[in-house]
């Protein structure tokens, strides 16, 4: 049987029912930012979500075991290649004793979950792909979101998505999407995408209210938590659309599709933007990490815990 090996903080604060916050790996990893700016994230999320109160579960699968919750020690094997192990992955890189499989969004919610962690940061989810109905393109993020009741924190969908589809794909699967002080959907590095969010929440409490009335009514799926990134850090809206159409027509030309999109679209917008976008990232990163700590505190107080 496999277990899925807990850090002594993760598990010590989850015994006593004290704020947990779960972290995806991929982002930290060369598969999400570049070095050095991957290893900056780390040290920023961490650090937000501890100064929030919480404590932080980066999840990973290393040298073949499910984790939850890193030692510093290790951290230098995420940072490092890796390969990508989405939720369907896992009992693929535990078969095969991968050295390292980064966890996407879909592979950290469903280990978060086993756990018993109730809130998850990371920065963009995936969503429906455009062209969509002829790809059949849906990331599996919404599937993971709707099936394990976690509460997920994000900076909204990855801008180079069919945002109005993502959206609906969300109402299909039951998920509440909370914007949190917007009443507009964000897109990753830029605050706005022009599609109104379905609520919108204005503090911790708001948000832990919320979940608790699903969880009266039963309900079993996430909720989705959107948070603009900061100001002072995002990217104008048109400067990343221009950049954006010119970098889906190279992706075409290129004959790229499915997960090869993705990292190729960011690193066109990157050198579009003259490197800009990677510090947004930075901040939508430690931003999403930090929302999601007063979050989890909530939580944990609303269930007679305590902070970190």
């Amino acid at each position: 049987m496999t277990e899925i090996v807990l850090s002594d903080p993760v598990r010590t604060a989850l015994s006593e029912g004290r704020a947990v916050v779960a972290l995806e790996s991929t982002i930290f990893s060369h598969l999400g930012l570049p070095s050095p700016a991957n290893a900056e994230a780390l040290d920023r999320c961490l650090a937000a979500v501890e100064q929030g109160g919480a404590v932080p579960a980066v999840t990973a699968v290393v040298d073949g075991v499910p984790r939850v919750g890193l030692d510093p020690s290790e951290h230098p094997r995420i940072l490092g290649p890796a390969r990508k192990a989405a939720a369907r992955d896992l009992p693929v890189a535990i078969g095969q004793a991968w050295d390292v499989g980064a966890t996407t969004v879909s592979a950290s919610l469903a280990l978060a979950a086993a756990a018993g962690i109730r809130v998850f940061a990371t920065g963009g989810i995936g969503g429906v792909h455009r062209e969509v109905e002829q790809t059949g393109d849906v990331s599996a993020d919404l599937g993971a979101i709707a099936a394990h009741p976690v509460v997920t924190v994000c900076a909204g969908a990855k801008v180079f998505l069919d945002l109005p589809r993502t959206l609906e794909h969300l109402e299909m699967l039951g998920v509440p999407v909370l914007g949190w002080r917007t009443d507009e959907l964000p897109a990753f590095t830029t605050p706005t995408s022009g599609l109104p969010v379905p609520h919108r929440v204005e503090d911790a409490s708001e948000v832990a209210r919320i979940v608790a009335a699903g969880r009266a009514l039963g309900a079993t799926q996430g909720t989705l938590v959107t948070v603009p990134v900061p100001a002072a850090d995002g990217l104008p809206k048109a400067e990343i659309d221009a950049a954006l159409d010119a970098a889906l027509r190279d992706a075409a030309a290129e004959g790229l599709s499915g997960a090869a999109v993705t990292p190729f679209v960011l690193g066109r917008i990157a050198e579009a933007t003259e490197g800009r976008s990677v510090p947004a990232n930075l901040a939508l990163a430690e931003n999403n990490a930090r929302v999601a700590a007063s979050i989890a505190v909530e939580l944990a107080r609303r269930d007679g815990g305590t902070a970190a």
